[in-house]
């Protein structure tokens, strides 16, 4: 029989106070939250930290001590303009127009909590003088590219060829990032200005075949989330529609892997996951459930938090990738252990994870899942249309470690909740409640 299971609150609450001592080090605090002059990526580091530190104080009523120094330094880290450099040009620096976006979503969130206008004065600078000058250009996003090109980038992502007058990212396609940081410019200032530009923008990557560009995901999800907003200022059915396509690309597309997390770009299941992108999986799926009120969005959403999210935090309360599980695909041959491939991405998903716990903790009520158990409350192990055992919402696997690593360490492998066919199997381990050797060393098998 199926039995819901209510939101673990204190599992949260320790989430988020991981999160918060975690963006308490050096690298979130004055002077180093800024990053060198005309960066990879300007405005990315500055923006994500400054959303984080207000996620937090949305959650807590925490300060960051850096929240209010960062605001302080902008007029000496900027330009006039107060966006960060280089400026504005005939070729357009994609990443430039990414990592404003999260400088954006920072401002526009430190204005709606404290009223300051110093935070309205800066986003409408950046957007007058930074955005709107490429309003008529989208359509020239390249989307022919040589394939080899296709193939390249880093967990940090980094600026790649110059073609048809934009200096392109490996991050494919993360100009339209800046769907989310402008939708929400629109949401404060209604300049039909900015909407004629979003609506640009959205016309434009809704047409162009991600799966074939090999697209990032977390930059398509995170246009979702802005199409999901612009779809809460107008109630124009024509961006609920486009954001549902993506919503459906990527969970049944090649978007998702098969733990609930995403592959970083479509077509390169060999890469990695990215908490970025999961955390706006989980905003996308129960925004649209909020919208629509349809289960399937719900059901998503809850299994997203409590098995894609289940080893995104690490045991020092930042975030970071792991492999992708999924099915032999094409020229792959397939993956079924789901380990650690990267410790943490600091200057990114440890960020970004703060407004994923702020965005979980306003919607608890709607995170319970459900879980298949006999009559004394043992989990049932029933294989899915992949093939992998779930039990109801909860995707199980197959740990294994080092009996040395278990040994020096102090930490025993919890015993199997259940077995099927041979396998001793359990929920997904979280990584945040391990030790960082044994988070390191983990293998937890998906059995197919």
């Amino acid at each position: 029989m199926l039995v819901k299971h209510t939101f673990d609150q204190t599992e949260l609450d320790e989430r988020i106070a991981r999160s918060y001592d975690r963006l308490l080090g050096d690298y979130y605090q004055m002077p180093a939250v800024f990053q060198e002059y005309c960066a990879d990526w300007p405005g990315d580091k500055e923006g994500r930290a400054l959303l984080a530190f207000v996620s937090h104080y949305k959650m807590t009523g925490k300060r960051n001590p850096c929240m209010e120094a960062l605001m302080e330094s902008l007029p000496t880290y900027t330009n006039e303009h107060l966006y960060f450099d280089p400026k504005q040009d005939p070729v357009i620096h994609e990443q430039q127009l990414s990592g404003h976006s999260w400088y954006l979503r920072g401002l526009c969130e430190h204005y709606e909590q404290f009223g300051d206008e110093f935070s309205l004065t800066a986003l409408k600078s950046v957007t007058e003088h930074l955005f709107l000058p490429t309003a008529g250009r989208y359509r020239t996003y390249p989307i022919h590219r040589d394939p080899k090109h296709l193939n390249e980038g880093g967990v940090s992502g980094h600026s790649a060829t110059l073609l048809e007058g934009w200096q392109l990212s490996t991050d494919v396609g993360c100009a339209f990032m800046a769907i989310d940081g402008l939708s929400h410019v629109y949401k404060i200032t209604k300049d039909e200005r900015v909407k004629s530009l979003l609506d640009e923008m959205i016309e434009v990557y809704s047409a162009i075949d991600k799966v074939t560009l090999r697209a990032q995901t977390h930059c398509t999800l995170t246009a979702a989330r802005g199409m999901l907003r612009m779809y809460s200022e107008t109630l124009d059915e024509s961006y609920l529609a486009r954001a549902k396509g993506i919503y459906d690309l990527y969970t049944v597309g090649g978007g998702m892997d098969l733990t609930y997390q995403n592959l970083n770009w479509w077509g390169r299941p060999n890469t990695w996951t990215e908490p970025c992108a999961i955390v706006d999986s989980v905003m996308v799926a129960l925004t649209l459930y909020e919208i629509t009120g349809e289960e399937p969005y719900r059901q998503m959403a809850a299994r997203i938090y409590h098995n894609g999210l289940a080893t995104a935090q690490r045991p020092n309360g930042g975030a970071g990738t792991d492999s992708v599980v999924y099915l032999p695909y094409g020229d792959f041959p397939g993956v079924t252990d789901q380990y650690m491939t990267g410790y943490e991405a600091p200057f990114c998903c440890t960020m970004r994870l703060a407004e994923g716990l702020w965005f979980i903790s306003a919607h608890t009520d709607l995170l319970w899942y459900e879980t298949d158990e006999d009559g004394e409350g043992n989990l049932i192990p029933t294989r899915d249309g992949f093939g992998r055992y779930m039990s109801g919402d909860i995707l199980l696997a197959e740990p294994t470690i080092d009996p040395a690593v278990e040994a020096e360490s102090g930490w025993k492998l919890p015993e199997a909740v259940t077995e099927a066919d041979g396998h001793k199997l359990l929920p997904l381990i979280k990584y945040y409640k391990t030790p960082d050797a044994v988070a390191v060393a983990l293998r937890q098998k998906v059995v197919f």
